[in-house]
């Protein structure tokens, strides 16, 4: 159960549009943002974050998708990691990549410019980050400076993400539990 409850959308009717937006996005309504409406201000404010950098760019929405599911990773966050294999799946992603994204070091189903984002989403999720200029140069070696702030930018959406939904122990909505469920590595 989360440590803080999600807030009635009859009791926030201002933001209804929002949620109904969400839901016809992702198929339900996101336990953290209903958590997050207590300030709507800053449920606001990050839905602009987020389609901002959802927006279509030059790094791919798969790529995007894989480097937060990486990043929730290394951060220990399930939350995260179901919602981002939940939104990879629902957008037609191979599901034998979602399966193989925690093998992507060794995986032929990545190409090395995704490896080097999906290393440098894993080092830079670690506290303190463990990006080393090796990383770094590997990254730029298949990505522009914009495609980096790109991949960047997901990276560190979902650090705050990622903290919100560990620290608040946010629960798991039933449909991103049971795709998780099935793409989970095992213990």
């Amino acid at each position: 159960m989360s440590r803080i409850a999600p807030v009635s959308l009859e009791d926030h009717l201002e933001l209804q549009p929002i949620f109904e937006a969400g839901e016809k996005i992702m198929g339900f309504i996101p336990n953290d943002g209903l958590i997050m409406a207590h300030a709507p201000e800053v449920l606001r404010s990050f839905l602009s974050l987020v389609q901002s950098i959802y927006a279509p760019g030059e790094v791919s929405e798969e790529l995007k998708r894989f480097v937060g599911l990486i990043a929730s990773s290394a951060a220990g966050c399930q939350y995260c990691q179901a919602h981002a294999a939940h939104a990879a799946n629902d957008q037609g992603k191979n599901m034998e990549k979602i399966r193989s994204v925690w093998e992507f070091r060794t995986s032929s189903l990545f190409s090395e410019a995704e490896k080097s984002a999906l290393e440098v989403a894993y080092k830079s999720s670690l506290s303190p980050s463990e990006v080393s200029d090796d990383d770094f140069a590997e990254l730029k070696k298949h990505f522009s400076d914009k495609q980096i702030i790109e991949i960047i930018s997901v990276i560190s959406m979902y650090g705050f993400l990622n903290r919100w939904n560990g620290t608040l122990q946010t629960t798991l909505e039933d449909k991103p539990k049971q795709l998780f469920d099935q793409v989970k590595p095992e213990k």
